[in-house]
C-alpha cells in the first residue's frame, strides 16, 4: 500500500493474469471510505484488500462507495459483494446494457458472442479453450445487483474529494476516468497504462467501432489539465497528454501493419496470428483476435476495407 496524498491510498491486488497486480485507490475523508475499482473475486484478492483495509483500521463494511472504471473482471468482480455490505456501487450507464449485463445475464449474449468467433474463422478447437477459459473467469465474478447509473460529467463528492466521471470509451464502452480537477489527479483505469497498450477489441456486446471511440478518448485525456494519472496497472503517467499520443501513434503503427499483411483475402483470426505472433493461451489469443477485429472493423468503416462472407474475409479496396 502506497499513500498518494493525505487520504488517497493505491492499492495494489495480485489477479492471476499476466499483468500480476491491479491497482486500487481507496479515498478516506469526512468520515467516509470510497473505493475505486474491486478487484477478482478470489481468496487471494479479498485477503490482500483485508490486510490493506486492517492497516488503515477499517474493515470491508466501513467501504460506503465503489466507483468501477469499468466492467472487466479485474476491475469489477468484488463489487456486487461489497455492494452486499452496503456500498453504493457507480457505473456508467452504457455498461448497463452491455458489459455490465454481460455479467449478470450470460445467456443474453453467448450465441452471439460464439457466432462472432465462428464467423471470423476461430477454429473450434480454439474456441474450447476460449469457452473453459470464460468458465473460470465468470467464477470470479460477483455481479452488483444494482449499480447507480453515471453519466459522463457527473460530479461526485465523496471520501471528502470532489470527483468528475470523465467517459473514455473504447478499452470498454462505458469506460470511466475520474478527475480530482482541484489536485490535478487523475483516476484512469485502463484507459491509459504505463508500460503498454490497452486492449481495445471488438465484442458480440460492444459498441461496434471501439477503436474509433478509444482514438477519441485519448484525444480527450490530452486535453485534460491533468499533473499526473494512476492507472489500473503498472505505474504512475506524469506525462497524461504525451502518453496518450504514444498509444495514438501506436494504433496508427499497428493499423499499417495489418494493411501490409493483407496481400490476400483473410480471415480475423488468421491475421491475429500474424500481428500477435508470439505463443499465447486461450485468453490471451481471445484478445488478440478481439483487438485485430477491432482494428479491421476501423478499417472497413474508414473505407479502407471491405470484407466477404460470412465466414468473413478482410480484403483492400
Amino acid at each position: 500500500m502506497e499513500a498518494l496524498a493525505e487520504g488517497l491510498y493505491l492499492l495494489p491486488v495480485p489477479i492471476p493474469y499476466p499483468l500480476k497486480t491491479v491497482n486500487l485507490y481507496l479515498l478516506k475523508g469526512d468520515g467516509e471510505v470510497a473505493l475505486l475499482d474491486t478487484a477478482l473475486d478470489t481468496r487471494t484478492a479479498r485477503g490482500s484488500l483485508e490486510l490493506y483495509l486492517a492497516e488503515l483500521g477499517l474493515c470491508f463494511s466501513d467501504i460506503g462507495t465503489v466507483l468501477l472504471t469499468h466492467h472487466h473482471p479485474d476491475h469489477y468482480g468484488l463489487s456486487g459483494f461489497l455492494e452486499g455490505l452496503g456500498a453504493r456501487v457507480f457505473l456508467h450507464r452504457e455498461e448497463l446494457a452491455r458489459g455490465h449485463r454481460f455479467w449478470r445475464e450470460p445467456e443474453a449474449f453467448e450465441e452471439a458472442s460464439w457466432r462472432l468467433f465462428r464467423e471470423h474463422g476461430t477454429p473450434e478447437e480454439a474456441l474450447l479453450g476460449i469457452r473453459e477459459t470464460m468458465e473460470k473467469t465468470r467464477a470470479r465474478v460477483h455481479p452488483p445487483q444494482s449499480p447507480l447509473p453515471l453519466q459522463d460529467g457527473a460530479v461526485l463528492e465523496v471520501a471528502g474529494r470532489r470527483l468528475r466521471a470523465v467517459w473514455t470509451p473504447g478499452h470498454a464502452d462505458g469506460h470511466l476516468a475520474f478527475f480530482l480537477e482541484e489536485e490535478g489527479v487523475l483516476l484512469l483505469g485502463d484507459a491509459l497504462l504505463e508500460r503498454v497498450s490497452p486492449n481495445v477489441g471488438l465484442w458480440a456486446y460492444t459498441r461496434e467501432n471501439p477503436l474509433k471511440d478509444f482514438l477519441a478518448s485519448l484525444d480527450r485525456l490530452a486535453e485534460l489539465k491533468a499533473q499526473v494519472g494512476y492507472a489500473g496497472h503498472f505505474g504512475p503517467i506524469p506525462d497524461v497528454k504525451g502518453r496518450a499520443q504514444e498509444l495514438k501513434a501506436h494504433h496508427m503503427e499497428r493499423l499499417e501493419t495489418l494493411l501490409a499483411l493483407l496481400e490476400a483475402p483473410m480471415d480475423a483470426w488468421s491475421l491475429s496470428l500474424r500481428l500477435f505472433p508470439k505463443e499465447l493461451d486461450a485468453a490471451g489469443r481471445r484478445f488478440a483476435f478481439a483487438e485485430t477485429l477491432a482494428h479491421l472493423e476501423y478499417l472497413r468503416a474508414e473505407g479502407v476495407l471491405e470484407r466477404e462472407g460470412p465466414p468473413y474475409r478482410y480484403f483492400r479496396v
